[in-house]
């Protein structure tokens, strides 16, 4: 999809109205400036009407699922509503469920621990380490678990679906088996054919869990129109608070597993045993494994978000995103010394995630000039995505010695990277800011000095 900036038109470029919008930051040279949150893909700003709904209710917290009080029925109702609301909002089937995690992160490692005996895994080595890890956490933890095939980057989606193709035309056709994909990378914002992806594991027998923690905040993520087995997403990118996230999808590998935490909550009944011992019988819902006490306002949160993405539209969202792409895009194109990382080339569909490389410049240098001097929050480093960042950065070293450049193992070059991310709150100020402020580093350099301090380059403010 393009989407010229003469065909953006006034509505579509107001940002939603986020929390930290106003927030000034001191600058190294004097002065302050407002905040430019472009940092997105780690973690988006709440929503300012996910925390107006959080605020409302918080007068009226109380304990889930256990008690007769009021504040404890209503609370009680407020957390089951919310997976309704996820599971609406993720389109999901009957009898897909929806358990409340910590992150997405949290979510893999619950379905890693949920895989049958021997099963087989697929993960291409481009994932972020939240989707490429768990499964040899799995391993280690159970080794009959699962086997792990690590699938070479592809550099165009068809070479993707192939790759995949004959990795699962090659395996055991009798066992269970699981590919695990991400929906858009978090180095390069390139969107993946998710659904062409899950047509091929299931024509080989196999399912597929989508990690949409960089799809779900930018585009609609529909489990059925994918056919995707499961959804795993945080609630922290989808513009909600901190540590919530999201497993939704099919019931029965979940209800067929020991649960993920033993505890109250997850158990429906305990009884002693004649020889002292005890037996327990587990939920078979969503429960199962949620063992605790719930994270009642991070539920809810990530469901007020969900609302709020509907019902601004995203087509809206989506619009909008894709001018502030355009507009980051042509003005990095304009700089020489950039060169911005990508797997499947410059046309390739993207949510505003760019990653890049300056000539001359060490990258955590070059992020750090951008926040003490333009008051501009950016990325920089290997993104929890290690393999796919040195693939994408290949025989392009960053200038050893330089402030802030990361310790390389020896032999090794020493590589990282920058990362701009934004989306729904983003004003065009920001990346109108960010552009210029690339153009003005490389052409006129630092105004500042700049030391390494606990392996990172901060301003040198000892003079």
């Amino acid at each position: 999809m393009s989407v010229s900036t003469a065909a953006v038109d006034q509505t579509v470029c107001t940002p939603l109205p986020v929390l930290g919008r106003d927030v000034t930051v001191p600058l190294v040279t004097g002065g302050e400036v407002t905040y430019a949150a472009l940092d997105y893909a780690a973690s988006a700003p709440a929503l300012q009407r996910v925390w107006d709904d959080v605020a409302a209710y918080a007068p009226y917290y109380g304990s889930v699922h256990r008690g007769a009080g009021y504040l404890s029925q209503l609370s009680t109702d407020l957390f089951e509503n919310a997976r309704r609301t996820v599971a609406e909002f993720l389109d999901c089937r009957d009898g897909d469920q929806v358990v409340f995690t910590r992150s997405t992160t949290d979510s893999l490692n619950l379905l890693a621990a949920a895989l049958p005996a021997d099963c087989q895994v697929f993960v291409f080595e481009t994932e972020h380490h939240a989707s490429l890890l768990p499964w040899l956490h799995s391993i280690a933890a159970a080794p009959r678990a699962a086997q792990v095939t690590y699938l070479n980057a592809p550099r165009t989606p068809r070479q993707a679906v192939e790759t995949l193709e004959r990795a699962l035309a090659e395996r055991d056709p009798y066992g269970p088996a699981l590919v695990c994909v991400t929906g858009a990378s978090n180095v390069t914002g390139e969107l993946w054919p998710v659904r062409e992806l899950a047509a091929a594991a299931h024509a080989h027998g196999a399912r597929i869990v989508l990690d949409a923690a960089q799809l779900a905040p930018h585009h609609p993520v529909s489990v059925q129109d994918l056919d995707v087995d499961w959804v795993a997403f945080s609630g922290h990118k989808l513009y909600a608070p901190f540590g919530s996230g999201v497993l939704a999808g099919r019931a029965d590998w979940l209800r067929e597993a020991e649960p993920y935490l033993a505890g109250g909550g997850a158990s429906r009944k305990v009884t002693r045993r004649a020889d002292g011992g005890v037996d327990v019988e587990w939920h078979e819902s969503a429960a199962r494994h949620e063992a605790g006490s719930p994270n009642v306002i991070g539920a809810y949160s990530i469901a007020s978000a969900c609302k709020a993405l509907t019902e601004a539209g995203f087509d809206t969202l989506v619009a909008r995103e894709q001018y502030l792409i355009e507009k980051v895009r042509a003005g990095l194109a304009e700089v020489p010394e950039v060169r911005i990382l990508s797997l499947f080339g410059d046309d390739a569909p993207r949510v505003g995630v760019i990653s890049f490389v300056v000539e001359g410049w060490n990258s955590s240098h070059f992020a750090a000039a951008l926040s003490a001097e333009y008051g501009i929050g950016v990325r920089d480093g290997l993104f929890c995505a290690h393999p796919l960042v040195r693939t994408l950065l290949g025989s392009d070293p960053q200038t050893q010695g330089e402030c802030g450049a990361p310790e390389a193992a020896p032999g090794e070059k020493s590589l990282n990277a920058i990362r701009v991310s934004f989306g729904a709150g983003t004003p065009d100020e920001h990346v109108e800011r960010f552009v210029n402020a690339v153009r003005e580093l490389v052409t006129d350099g630092a105004r500042w000095n700049y030391r390494t301090e606990d392996g990172r380059c901060v301003p040198d403010t000892s003079a």
